[in-house]
């Protein structure tokens, strides 16, 4: 029997224009095969921009 939380792993997402990251979150890598794109708030830009699942 698999264990609770097995498919979920911690991905960071990396600020599109500044190239900081900035946040971590879990995601299940059995049902999102593709990569996250995330709208979260950057505090090195000041602004709301795209944020992608660094590799």
């Amino acid at each position: 029997m698999a264990k609770k939380g097995d498919a979920r792993q911690n991905v960071s997402l990396k600020c599109t224009e500044c190239k900081h990251i900035n946040y971590r979150t879990p995601k299940n890598k059995k049902n999102t095969t593709e990569r996250l794109e995330l709208k979260k708030y950057c505090n090195n830009c000041q602004k709301t921009t795209v944020h992608k699942e660094e590799k």
